[in-house]
């Protein structure tokens, strides 16, 4: 039967008889071998191995062999992450950001402090004028996370994140390790700012290692390994964070609770809608935080 000019049938036979067709980007090479994708006939340059026979190279390139795009098969963390060549990257950056800051804090004094820290509404004599986050200083919500004046706060602070950082980094993957962190340490900051006195100033990444704390909870119970261990250090923080005068307890228990709320959308996530799940529930711990920072600002300034 002769072949009708475009049908989707292969190329032509090469030897223009019953033989083995000839390659489909070497028509004059004949073979006995086809794609097991397309089933067009390959040639020994051509062909590409695979799980099961060959693929020709234009398969390969548009596919992972399984039907899927090709990052389709991309090893993943359980929260869907790309598996990093170094899974501290995003820790050693935290760490670097915060000792950045001391050192800048070391060098101006205190008046980088009163510019920075979280403050939600007081009089600056300095600049005679009002500050806070109240007053348009929303900055100050963040700012304050990577601030620290005493070298044991931040030390205890360091030490934990590079304690917590990694495996959570290496589990969730950079990008929504860095969620975690940032979403956590704005929860901690909002409840304080919610809470404490207007006047009351705070800082410390504290917040954010709380909300580390507690995604590493979830985490754990995620995968069902001992909680043990974690649980008797969350109490033991906890019980320091109420019990040790002049501590923030807003912020710690505001990053706790946002840290956990977040970690239990990403490792709960179906496979299948992760990241829709994973967007949703960074979006709602964000509405959230700034709905509380709204109401705190209506009862100030209203």
């Amino acid at each position: 039967m002769d072949q009708v000019p475009g049908s989707p049938q292969g190329p032509q036979d090469a030897r223009g008889g019953d033989g083995p067709q000839g390659c489909y980007r070497h028509p004059d090479r004949p073979t006995g071998v086809r794609c097991t994708r397309c089933d067009r006939p390959i040639c020994p340059d051509c062909m590409v191995s695979a799980s099961v026979g060959f693929q020709c190279q234009e398969c390969v390139r548009g596919g992972s062999g399984t039907g899927h795009a090709p990052q389709a098969t991309v090893p993943r963390t359980i929260a869907g992450g790309t598996i990093a060549a170094d899974p501290r990257l995003v820790t050693k950056i935290l760490l670097g950001l915060n000792a950045a800051v001391f050192l800048a804090v070391l060098a101006s004094g205190a008046e980088l402090v009163d510019r920075l820290d979280l403050l939600g509404l007081a009089f600056d004599p300095n600049r005679y004028q009002l500050v806070g986050v109240a007053e348009g200083e929303w900055y100050r919500l963040v700012t304050a996370m990577f601030l620290h004046q005493q070298i044991p706060h931040i030390a205890f602070n360091m030490l934990s994140l590079w304690w917590l950082g990694p495996p959570l980094e290496a589990a969730l993957g950079r990008l929504r390790f860095t969620a975690l962190y940032l979403i956590s340490g704005l929860g901690g900051s909002a409840l304080s700012y919610l809470l404490a006195a207007q006047n009351q100033p705070s800082l410390g990444a504290s917040g954010a290692i709380f909300g580390l704390l507690g995604a590493t909870a979830v985490l754990l119970r995620r995968l069902k390994y001992d909680m043990k261990p974690v649980l008797i250090l969350l109490g033991l923080n906890l019980a320091f964070t109420f019990l040790w005068p002049n501590i923030a307890w807003q912020a710690h228990v505001g990053g706790l609770v946002v840290g956990a709320a977040v970690a239990f959308g990403m490792v709960h996530a179906p496979r299948d809608r992760r990241t829709v799940v994973h967007v949703a529930t960074c979006v709602l711990a964000l509405l959230a935080i700034g709905a509380v920072v709204w109401v705190r600002t209506l009862q100030l300034v209203g």
